[in-house]
C-alpha cells in the first residue's frame, strides 16, 4: 500500500506542475484559438523574478509568490501590447509562429540577465517529506496539488458566469461573430495573457522549487506538459489538471517499473512515456479526454 501511495500522490505532485502549465496553455487557445508556445519562456520570466524577489532582496517565499504572479500578468500584457495585438484576425499559423519566436527571445533574455548557472530557489519546505498512508510524499507536491484544484475551480468559475469569461469563450469560438456582437477582441487577448502569464510564473516557482534548482532549462516543462493539455484537452481547464495528473502518475510508474518489467525499453523510456498516454488516448477520443468536439457542416 505504502508503494502505491508512494506512486500516486507523488506522481500527483509533479503532474500537478505540468496541469499548472497546461493551463496557461488552455486559456491561450480558449480564448484564441492559438497554441502560445510562449509559455515557457514566461515560465522563466517569472520563475526569476521570484528568486530575485526572495533570495536577491530578501523578501519572504510566500510573498515573493504573489509578486512574481503579478509580474508575469503584466509581462503577458506586455508581449500582447507589443506583439499578439498586431496579429488579431491572422492565420492561427501566423500566430502560432509568433509565440515561437517569442519563446525563443524570452529565453535569450533571460539568459543574458540571470546567467546559465543552476540558482536555488530557497523554498522554505526544502527537501521536507510527510507520511501519508506509510509512504513519504514530498510537501512542495502537496502545495501545487492544491493550488492546482484552487485555481481549475476558479477558472471554472471565470469562463463560466464573469462578462470576461464568456467574451473569450465567444471570441474563440467565432472570432467575427463575437466581434460582430460588441466583443472587443483587444480585450480578450489582453486578459487572456495576463493570466497565462500569472500562471506560467506561478507554475515555474513551483517547478523551480527545492529539491529542484533553477536554470533556463525550465522552459522545456511547457514542452513536457504538452501531452497533458492534448490528452485532456486543449479547450478544457479541468482537463488540463486531469491531463497532468494522469501523466504525473503514469510517469512516476514507468519510471519505477518499467525498467525491470520491460528492460529492452532502456531506463529512458519513462521520459516519453506520457507521449504513450496521449497517442492511446487520442486514438480512442481525438478531443482529448474533456476536449469539445468540432462540427463542420457542409
Amino acid at each position: 500500500m505504502s508503494a502505491l501511495a508512494d506512486m500516486v500522490l507523488n506522481g500527483a505532485g509533479a503532474g500537478a506542475v505540468w496541469a499548472l502549465v497546461g493551463l496557461g496553455f488552455v486559456i491561450i487557445y480558449k480564448s484564441t484559438g492559438v497554441i502560445n508556445f510562449a509559455q515557457g519562456g514566461l515560465m522563466l520570466v517569472g520563475a526569476y523574478v521570484a528568486y530575485n524577489m526572495h533570495v536577491t532582496w530578501g523578501w519572504p517565499f510566500w510573498v515573493s509568490i504573489p509578486g512574481a504572479v503579478i509580474v508575469g500578468a503584466l509581462v503577458g500584457m506586455l508581449l500582447e501590447f507589443l506583439v499578439l495585438r498586431h496579429m488579431i484576425g491572422k492565420p492561427p499559423f501566423s500566430q502560432l509562429m509568433v509565440t515561437l519566436g517569442l519563446l525563443f527571445v524570452l529565453q535569450e533574455i533571460c539568459a543574458n540577465i540571470w546567467g546559465l548557472d543552476q540558482l536555488d530557489l530557497a523554498s522554505p519546505w526544502g527537501n521536507d517529506t510527510v507520511s501519508i498512508l506509510g509512504a513519504p510524499i514530498r510537501v512542495d507536491g502537496l502545495w501545487t496539488i492544491v493550488l492546482a484544484a484552487i485555481l481549475v475551480t476558479g477558472f471554472f468559475v471565470f469562463f463560466r458566469y464573469s462578462r470576461i469569461g464568456l467574451s473569450m469563450r465567444a471570441t474563440a469560438l467565432d472570432f467575427e461573430a463575437a466581434a460582430a456582437q460588441g466583443i472587443n477582441p483587444r480585450t480578450v487577448y489582453q486578459a487572456s495573457w495576463a493570466i497565462a502569464g500569472a500562471v506560467a510564473a506561478l507554475a515555474a516557482v513551483m517547478a523551480a522549487a527545492a529539491p529542484n534548482s533553477l536554470t533556463p532549462a525550465l522552459q522545456l516543462s511547457a514542452l513536457i506538459a504538452f501531452p497533458a493539455i492534448i490528452l485532456g484537452g486543449l479547450d478544457s481547464p479541468a482537463g488540463a489538471i486531469v491531463g497532468g495528473l494522469v501523466i504525473g502518475i503514469g510517469n512516476n510508474i514507468a519510471a519505477r517499473y518499467f525498467g525491470d518489467w520491460m528492460p529492452w525499453l532502456g531506463q529512458s523510456f519513462a521520459g516519453v512515456f506520457p507521449y504513450v498516454i496521449m497517442i492511446a488516448v487520442l486514438l480512442v477520443r481525438p478531443y482529448g479526454l474533456f476536449g469539445t468536439k468540432e462540427v463542420r457542416r457542409i
